[in-house]
């Protein structure tokens, strides 16, 4: 019978922050629970948190649905989702499929009615968090528009970036690839495809 995974997931909001943080305490917990190196998996997305449209958790969903993966370990559990409800109907499915979910910062382990209590407690303070970050943003939008200095958001540039998808996309490269190769999300290069 085949060894079934541990799967570690690292996220981070944008492609510009750095996942070394994450990995390293994540490695601690591994070394310290005598997790052999060879039955550990990756799984790092670098878009937000705010839904669940991730290529690499999607990954890490396929593999939990074919039976490959007994333990998903997670840096902190809002890094699984920054809405309620979906991490909670999240990590409730996975519980309910018996793996062994753990927050190595948070020190919790997510089995059992007490694991997914603390699992919605963090998840809504996770949102609220969120909701409490655009909410000071978007008054401080509005007191730099009193004072006449917003300028608004730079326009972005998709100048050649839809070219340059399409053809890639031609030599064969996978949207994921491309998405790395333009520095954008999965989702971005579809729009693109389709333009």
């Amino acid at each position: 019978m085949k060894t079934k995974l541990v799967a570690c997931y690292v996220r981070v909001s944008t492609g510009g922050q750095n996942v070394a943080g994450q990995k390293r305490e994540i490695n601690r917990w591994l070394t310290g629970n005598g997790v052999d190196p060879d039955n550990v998996r990756w799984y790092v997305d670098k878009v937000t948190g705010d839904n669940l449209d991730r290529p690499e958790f999607e990954k890490l969903q396929q593999a939990v649905f074919m039976g490959e993966v007994e333990t998903i370990v997670v840096w902190k559990l809002d890094r699984l989702s920054r809405s309620l409800r979906d991490g909670i109907n999240v990590l409730a499915d996975w519980c309910d499929k018996g793996l062994r979910v753990v927050s190595v910062t948070q020190q919790i382990d997510f089995n059992g009615a007490m694991g997914k209590m603390l699992a919605a407690v963090l998840l809504g303070v996770a949102e609220m968090e969120q909701e409490t970050r655009r909410e000071r943003q978007r008054a401080g939008i509005e007191a730099a528009k009193e004072r006449g200095v917003y300028l608004g958001r730079r326009s972005g540039s998709t100048k050649a970036k839809p070219a340059r998808a399409k053809a890639l996309l031609a030599k064969g490269n996978t949207h994921d690839e491309i998405a790395k190769s333009i520095g954008v999300s999965r989702r971005t290069v579809i729009r693109y495809l389709q333009s």
